[in-house]
């Protein structure tokens, strides 16, 4: 049976463009600290140290884990590097909790960040000679056939988008803060990739996150410990016959596994806020859906009810989401560290009130790639 863990520490970089007040390294170190002081440690503390990020091409620096050894306090430790495209930072955070439910580690700092302002994002994302479609490029057409199966209006997307950002304002670690949103306003920016428009799309982000996961009698006298309820990781093949872009098995089944391995069986009920990788407004339902919250062609209207805002009764994204931070490679390690923050209770402006269950859920390279976590504010919660 595996060690009970939990998110003992939280910390954060502001997400800012063109970052120039800071290194690379100093970006990482920077939320490695303040994980440390929230969890009233110091890297004396760490046994060891797992880093995840997007490709190394996405800065130009390649294997930056030798290079932010010094940074993070790890010479002479373990440092263990993870890489799953979009969804590194939610494997990362698993591959860390791990550590210590093996009983290996007692205590793991486990960093994931991207400082794109310092390399070429669209160049890294793109494929084929001749040119980039970058990932809008990718996930256009499989939204509008999302749209097609399910019947959804137009506007989904457009609510999505306003929703998000306006929680955004509440987060002061967000990107982008966008006060005097609205449905008008993102309906009538530029169109990117039919049909997701300028203000439906995530930005291209410098940040970083940390955590600190610690077992034993370390997690057990925490004042403010996010159990690690469950986790599960899946992927699939881009390129088989019949393969469903839109509603990817590998996303499903990882959604099955997590939930029959906590004893969820009814997630919009039994979980009371998540977190969901929307890099696309339109994602929000086809992630509903995909991930067996929603029945399928249901997604949508749970998003049209105002069921996910903040006050509804499955709020999604409470944090503001992607669409209002997106350092790729840390992008979903702040969908782990946002769902911790809320059974912490320490969300502020964004907290959802009486959170004791959190979902947490990551995706990438073309929808392929799955990683998610339930975080609890006791181990007993779902009993």
């Amino acid at each position: 049976m595996a060690r009970p863990c939990a998110v003992v520490g939280i910390g954060q970089t502001l997400y800012r463009r063109r970052r120039g007040d800071v290194s690379l390294d100093g970006l990482v170190r920077e939320a490695a600290l303040a994980a440390l002081t929230d969890a009233e440690l110091t890297f004396a503390d760490v046994d060891a140290v797992v880093i995840g990020k997007a490709p190394d091409a996405l800065e130009g620096v390649i294997m930056p884990e030798l290079s932010l050894c010094d940074a993070l306090g790890a010479v002479g430790k373990p440092i263990h590097r993870v890489h799953t495209a979009g969804s590194v930072g939610a494997s990362t955070a698993i591959s860390a909790a791990v550590l210590v439910e093996s009983g290996r580690y007692d205590t793991v700092l486990t960093v994931a960040y991207e400082k794109q302002s310092e390399g070429n994002a669209t160049w890294a994302l793109s494929g084929g000679r001749s040119g980039g479609q970058a990932a809008g490029g990718t996930f256009a057409p499989w939204i509008r056939e999302y749209i097609r199966r399910s019947g959804a209006p137009e506007h989904i997307g457009w609510l999505v988008a306003v929703k998000d950002r306006l929680n955004a304002v509440k987060n002061p670690y967000s990107h982008l803060r966008i006060p005097d949103i609205t449905v008008e306003k993102v309906r009538e920016s530029p169109m990117l990739w039919d049909p997701i428009h300028f203000l439906e799309s995530c930005p291209s982000s410098d940040g970083a996150a940390a955590m600190v996961l610690a077992g034993g009698e370390r997690a057990r006298r925490s004042a403010r410990p996010a159990w690690v309820l469950g986790h599960a990781k899946r992927t699939e093949i881009t390129t088989f016959p019949g393969r469903d872009t839109v509603r990817p098995r590998a996303g499903v089944e990882c959604a099955a596994a997590l939930y029959a391995s906590v004893g969820i069986t009814d997630p919009r009920r039994q979980i009371d806020a998540a977190e969901l990788y929307v890099p696309f407004s339109w994602y929000e339902p086809m992630w509903l859906e995909g991930h067996l919250i929603a029945e399928e062609g249901e997604g949508w209207k749970m998003t049209d009810s105002g069921a996910t805002a903040l006050d509804g009764d499955f709020p999604v994204n409470c944090s503001g989401g992607v669409l209002s931070s997106n350092p790729i490679g840390a992008s979903g390690m702040i969908r782990c560290l946002e769902a911790a923050n809320q059974v912490r209770g320490t969300a502020g402006d964004y907290q959802v009130d009486g959170a004791r269950v959190a979902l947490a859920h990551a995706y990438g390279g073309a929808a392929q790639y799955f990683a998610m976590w339930i975080v609890g504010s006791s181990l007993d919660v779902l009993a």
